[in-house]
């Protein structure tokens, strides 16, 4: 059989981390009760499990269990958050902020918001992938409501300022969502000092499994309401209806407490090995590094390059590597990213872009692999385009 890839899409999605998979089991067979069946001992266990999972994830955002809203991923904490502060905040106001670079899990639902009437204000960023704070600052307005901007991008994996955005919002009395999906045990966050209102995360970016993520939702200073968008059983507050999934939210909480634990020795581990790799990569003429240099995630690397075709680099690539080219929610679009567009590439460049997700099972030796074949594909590429 042939060797698989080497897996360089970890911000597509981590394996299970075999210690996240050993506390999940147990959940399926034999502790397999209803969290919410509290008249005997099989749903004490899973309740008991759960609210365990609960804490974890709270104490990791500096936030309390009962704030926090389980949901089956990001994309559905992001509706969530954005369609329910639309919903119960309406008389309000009805002016969002977001970025041009934010996941469609974002992007979507506040277009969707338009059609309703909504205004919707797309911030451009910086050549870095940085937001402009005087940007935002020029955008707000008496009618706004809400503002999302994600914590680190999951392309380009630059991290946005966001004790700077919430102080900003919360002078304004104004809700700051942020969707954290790439950014949970990679980063430190805190909900108080950042001044977090809503806050999206997921459980598979962190070794955890697929179909759990959670919301967080500030219940005091200020007390923040939601409209539910899933209703019938009243569950999570009467937020998210519908039965939790227990051994995916034990692993969840498994996922993080380990993250934790490793947060400063793995960031370490990871951005040696991406600086391994830039430097190799870099010998290339006609490369570039996108997103901010240094304010980024450890284990992210993206780059585009000149006299290439993208299509054609994906595909002399992946006998070695896996990797994508964007975001892998979009891999079927056929349209460039929006992310690197929004950097000021062309779409050529933005076609012949890479994301290399660099993660905790990676290795040295694993890097040298990819650079060199990288290169020689690279320089392939070019020799073909200059005799045709």
């Amino acid at each position: 059989m042939s060797q698989r890839p080497i897996y360089l899409d970890c911000h597509s999605t981590t394996p299970v981390d075999e210690r996240v998979l050993n506390t999940m089991l147990p959940y399926f067979t034999e502790h397999f009760g209803n969290a919410s069946s509290i008249g005997h001992m099989y749903g004490w266990e899973a309740e008991a499990a759960v609210k365990k999972a609960r804490v974890t994830i709270a104490e990791a955002i500096n936030a309390t269990p009962e704030e926090i809203v389980f949901t089956s991923g990001a994309t559905e904490a992001n509706n969530l958050a954005i369609k329910g502060v639309a919903e119960a905040y309406f008389a309000q106001g009805q002016h969002i902020i977001t970025l041009e670079t934010e996941h469609n899990a974002v992007i979507d639902p506040c277009n969707y918001l338009k059609t309703l009437g909504f205004e919707i204000t797309f911030l451009p960023v910086q050549k870095d992938g940085i937001i402009n704070l005087k940007d935002l600052e020029k955008a707000f307005r008496d009618d706004t409501i809400l503002v999302s901007i994600m914590a680190a991008n999951n392309e380009i994996g630059v991290l946005q300022p966001l004790a700077e955005i919430g102080a900003m919002c919360h002078e304004r009395n104004i809700i700051f969502h942020s969707d954290s999906a790439q950014a949970i045990g990679k980063i430190p966050l805190d909900v108080q000092a950042m001044n977090i209102d809503l806050m999206s995360l997921t459980a598979h970016k962190v070794y955890g499994a697929k179909g759990i993520g959670a919301l967080y939702v500030r219940r005091r200073n200020p007390r923040v309401n939601l409209a539910s968008q899933q209703h019938g059983g009243g569950h999570e507050r009467g937020m998210r209806s519908g039965t939790l999934y227990t051994p995916q939210i034990v692993g969840f909480g498994k996922a993080v407490e380990i993250a934790l634990q490793t947060q400063a020795t793995e960031n370490a581990y990871l951005t040696q090995l991406r600086q391994s790799l830039w430097e190799q990569l870099s010998q290339l003429t006609g490369i570039h590094l996108n997103g901010h240099p240094t304010q980024r995630l450890a284990g992210n690397l993206n780059v585009s390059v000149e006299g290439v075709d993208g299509s054609a680099l994906l595909l002399g690539l992946q006998s070695v590597m896996a990797v994508s080219s964007g975001a892998a929610c979009s891999s079927i679009s056929t349209a460039p990213s929006h992310v690197l567009t929004a950097l000021g590439h062309s779409e050529k460049l933005a076609y012949a872009s890479v994301r290399f997700g660099i993660g905790r099972f990676n290795t040295a030796t694993e890097i040298n692999k990819v650079a060199e074949h990288f290169i020689s594909t690279v320089e392939s590429l070019r020799k073909q385009a200059v005799m045709i």
